[in-house]
């Protein structure tokens, strides 16, 4: 479902019938006469959804994490806010930017609409920016040949499959952040998709190295053997972008799961 496009068919809809009450239906209805319900409903609503589209369009959205590709950074449940404006003002619905204020830096966190299906969120980091020559091979990540820095980090207890996997910290431009890797997963990519601008890619048996169209983006997660990325399904173009996750409010299994997040 386009919760935005719906979002916005009721606020045109409740905001018809509120113009057409102060133009016409009002002035035509006998003094202390209640409103019919079909005036007096839309008139309530309208100022409520106009204040959550507004905020929903230009300020936050909220966003519940689905799966389990960026653990440890995000868990399954976990309830963020997405900045909408850090990458520009967008206009709501066509998600076209008419004013722009900052580009994705590596290592942000930034939610966007999949390429094969725009109807659906996704959720990865930015590891490539447009121009990058991004490296993965044997699970090191390379930048424009310099590998990025990476260290051992202890072990993490993957709940639901009571399973260790080795934790790393890497540094991701002024970014820290963990990652996971499991030693039991191959470094060659069980299967890639046919994307968009895919000879920009050389697939091998140790990983994929890439160079980022411009106007494009290299996303992965940080549960980087159990996550479908752009290593598997390509580029994220920039008209794709919905904004960048920066705050856990909520999570029913975490409740101590309050806090900011690289």
């Amino acid at each position: 479902m386009n919760f935005a496009l719906l979002l916005f068919s009721l606020l045109v809809v409740t905001g018809a019938v509120y113009a057409m009450d102060l133009v016409y239906f009002g002035k035509r209805r006998a003094a202390g006469a209640r409103e019919p319900w079909w005036i007096e409903y839309p008139k309530s609503f309208f100022p409520v959804i106009l204040i959550v589209f507004l905020l929903r369009s230009f300020l936050v959205e909220p966003f519940k994490i689905p799966s389990g590709s960026m653990i440890p950074t995000l868990l399954v449940g976990d309830f963020i806010l997405v900045n909408k404006y850090t990458y520009g003002i967008r206009l709501p619905v066509i998600n076209k930017k008419i004013i722009n204020i900052h580009e994705p830096e590596r290592g942000d966190v930034m939610v966007f609409r999949y390429p094969d299906d725009p109807s659906v969120d996704y959720i990865k980091r930015v590891v490539g920016l447009p121009g990058d020559r991004v490296a993965y091979e044997g699970k090191r990540l390379s930048i424009n040949g310099k590998e990025v820095p990476l260290k051992e980090d202890g072990d993490y207890l993957l709940q639901d499959k009571i399973q260790y996997l080795k934790r790393y910290a890497e540094t991701l431009g002024t970014v820290r952040h963990s990652i996971l890797l499991d030693s039991s997963e191959p470094a060659a990519l069980p299967y890639v998709k046919q994307f968009p601008q895919r000879e920009n890619c050389i697939y091998n048996n140790i990983g994929v190295t890439c160079t980022v169209p411009s106007g494009h983006y290299f996303m992965m997660g940080d549960n980087r053997d159990n996550s479908s990325d752009s290593r598997v399904w390509g580029f994220v173009p920039e008209a794709n972008i919905v904004g960048k996750a920066f705050f856990i409010w909520f999570n029913f299994s975490e409740l101590r799961r309050f806090g900011r997040f690289n």
